[in-house]
């Protein structure tokens, strides 16, 4: 299924040409973030970090989702090989769930860019992120096998269809999640009393996705932007 997907997605990246747009003015310097630190500051920073955004982060949960579980709960992914990462999910109950991975912890340099990260997964919650994720891969999935169905192909065909549009739903509006957790999650850093624009700096670390089509992430400057943009209303 994966190789048909990227087929499709081959296929329609070639049909679409466009005049390359003029080159943004190139954005100032993140602030810096410092040198790495040793293991015992990285781990007391972290601490300190959940100590201190969780309530920031519960609070606005029920300021803006009364109707959704906002009892967070922080954790930490210790399996070996893990990338720098975090991620927010749901357990069976749908209690929500941040992870942060050890590389990760060890990574950041400073605890705004902690901060950041927390508010940014977060922030998917706070925004039913998941479940509209879901919804649009569900709609994709049911859009494609119909129209599959329809044009005479086989169970085979309708499921591989089926999976074809629910992968392509689910990415429809990934981009614009991210940065609408961006954008939120300056708002929860900011508000617990850390320095988004600072936190923010990880990006600049970090791999660019550039602005694939479908692509699952914006590309980090769009991010940093974001995070000023956001950052000038709240100053």
């Amino acid at each position: 299924m994966r190789h048909l997907i990227a087929t499709v997605l081959a296929l329609a990246v070639s049909g679409c040409v466009e005049s390359a747009p003029p080159a943004p003015a190139p954005m100032p310097p993140p602030p810096p973030a410092g040198a790495m630190v040793s293991p015992e500051v990285a781990a007391s920073n972290f601490v300190s970090v959940v100590a201190r955004m969780e309530p920031v982060v519960e609070r606005e949960c029920l300021a803006r989702r009364a109707a959704t579980n906002c009892d967070f709960r922080i954790v930490v992914d210790d399996r070996p090989g893990q990338p720098p990462n975090a991620y927010q999910t749901l357990d069976p109950s749908g209690r929500p769930i941040i992870a942060f991975t050890l590389p990760l912890i060890a990574e950041a340099r400073n605890t705004d860019e902690l901060a950041f990260v927390m508010g940014h997964e977060a922030a998917h919650h706070i925004a039913s992120h998941i479940p509209r994720q879901q919804q649009e891969a569900t709609t994709g999935a049911i859009i494609f096998g119909v129209l599959t169905a329809a044009t005479g192909g086989d169970a085979r065909a309708v499921q591989t269809a089926q999976d074809i549009g629910g992968s392509l739903g689910a990415r429809r509006y990934a981009k614009d999640y991210e940065l609408e957790a961006d954008a939120l999650g300056t708002v929860l850093t900011w508000n617990a009393g850390y320095d988004p624009e600072r936190g923010a700096a990880f990006f600049a670390r970090i791999p660019d996705p550039g602005n694939r089509f479908l692509g699952t992430h914006p590309p980090n400057a769009a991010r940093i932007e974001t995070v000023r943009r956001t950052l000038a209303t709240l100053r």
